[in-house]
């Protein structure tokens, strides 16, 4: 009896049994070289502090084993503030992150939060609505380079992908064989008109005969 009682209170209830949704975990970015690699991915700014993100190649690795979810690192520098300060800014920015983790996208990638002065006093639904836009705004993929724009551009043909420039058609080109031929006589000279040197062949002699 004693262990069916144990059994029926240890059992999970199937009936009515509520699902939770799944949530984001969010671990912790400790490498230097991680933070740095973040710095060239995203921007996001707002008044209370900077995030930088970028997504995770396929396959990379964490202390060994595949690096999954979210990744946050946090920077708070001497400017902010004193240590006092500094580490309450420090404990209200992973209050925040806590309370939204739900919110945040399951995708691999590492983002840092550099803090500034405003975070310390600004409301606590403030800094959770910026790091909700900051989630959404850092963790998407980049867009092409310019380079590869400008590749795509020539391979389809399109205008200042490198075309040659046209050439005068026309009575533009009409008005330049017109300018040509009026330099090309010298002066008229007893009805004779002069032609220009150009004109003159390699052979011809001078007019004395010699």
């Amino acid at each position: 009896m004693a262990r069916r009682r144990e059994a029926a209170r240890t059992a999970p209830c199937q009936r009515g049994r509520r699902i939770e949704p799944a949530v984001s975990t969010i671990e912790r970015l400790k490498r230097r070289s991680d933070f740095l690699a973040a710095a060239d991915g995203r921007r996001f700014h707002t008044e209370r502090m900077t995030a930088q993100g970028r997504l995770r190649d396929a396959g990379e690795l964490r202390d060994g084993v595949p690096a999954e979810g979210l990744h946050l690192g946090f920077t708070i520098t001497k400017r902010v503030g004193h240590a006092t300060e500094r580490n309450r800014i420090r404990r209200r920015l992973r209050e925040a992150v806590d309370a939204v983790a739900e919110d945040a996208p399951m995708i691999a990638a590492d983002i840092v939060l550099i803090a500034r002065r405003p975070a310390l006093s600004a409301s606590f639904e403030t800094l959770k609505d910026d790091l909700r836009r900051v989630f959404s705004t850092v963790t998407r993929p980049r867009g092409p380079k310019p380079a590869a724009k400008f590749a795509a551009n020539a391979a389809r043909g399109s205008p200042g992908a490198g075309s040659a420039e046209p050439t005068p058609t026309g009575r533009a080109a009409g008005r330049g064989d017109a300018a040509t031929a009026a330099t090309r006589i010298l002066a008229v000279d007893a009805g004779h008109a002069r032609v220009a040197p150009s004109d003159r062949h390699a052979c011809d002699g001078s007019s004395d005969g010699q």
